[in-house]
């Protein structure tokens, strides 16, 4: 029983962090740089200026927002490229274990035999595994730029600094969930692949006739078949069932 409900909420813990991880993709104020609203001035003027993955804008002080997308993919800073990309490997990888996360459970009795379900979740725990570590490069990867980029605004009061978004956040829980969903799918496969070592069995012999046996807190029931060959009876002996007292 725990099984079930230990796959199932990795499931729900994985396709949680794989719908974070796909928001992220579309939403605006990747990093955030404000300009003005200083305090001790007769004129406060607040502008922001916001950058995502498709798009720079810039936004006033009466919500007027203009945004310049990035048209051609050559203009486009490589670091970008590199965060969608691995973005969108991420998120294909968290489909495909998704997909097999569902035919392997327990639950659901699509996948087959109990160990070719096992075999299932155990790939799809790798490659949800395999896609949070894209994704967590990926967020890496840009907070590095957005924190290299605000060092050296520090050094050049000219240049603007830019701050993390909330998306970056959104990211960052959304992995640790696909994290911890693949963890609980691995820890429940590699259970069954390698259970409890078991005492060893303890070997009978069975006379003939119709006799019950106790060894050693075993009860034995063997039942006789005849058969004749070459005018010969041939006394055959097999187990009938096993029951422990």
């Amino acid at each position: 029983m725990w099984r079930r409900v230990a796959q199932i909420l990795g499931l729900l813990l994985c396709i949680l962090g794989w719908v974070f991880v796909g928001c992220t993709l579309a939403m605006d104020h990747w990093r955030v740089a404000q300009l003005g609203g200083q305090g001790g001035s007769s004129v406060v003027v607040t502008a922001w200026y916001w950058s995502d993955l498709w798009k720079d804008c810039y936004e006033d002080s009466t919500a007027v927002v203009n945004c310049v997308d990035f048209r051609l993919m050559w203009t486009v800073k490589s670091y970008i490229h590199a965060v969608r990309g691995l973005l969108v490997i991420g998120l294909c990888l968290g489909l495909i274990g998704t997909v097999l996360t569902f035919f392997g459970l327990e639950c659901t009795n699509i996948g087959g035999d109990q160990r070719s379900n096992d075999r299932m979740l155990g790939t799809a725990s790798a490659l949800h595994l395999v896609g949070c570590v894209s994704d967590l490069a990926a967020y890496c990867l840009y907070i590095n730029r957005v924190a290299a980029a605000f060092l050296h605004s520090k050094a050049d009061p000219s240049k603007l600094s830019y701050e993390i978004g909330p998306p970056l956040y959104l990211g960052l829980v959304g992995s640790f969930l696909i994290l911890l969903g693949s963890t609980l799918h691995c820890a429940t496969a590699c259970r069954v692949n390698h259970p409890k070592s078991r005492p060893p069995m303890v070997p009978f012999i069975c006379e003939r006739g119709d006799e019950k046996e106790v060894l050693r807190e075993h009860k034995l029931i063997c039942a006789p078949s005849n058969v004749s060959n070459d005018s010969r009876n041939i006394f055959t002996y097999k187990t009938a069932s096993v029951v422990t007292v």
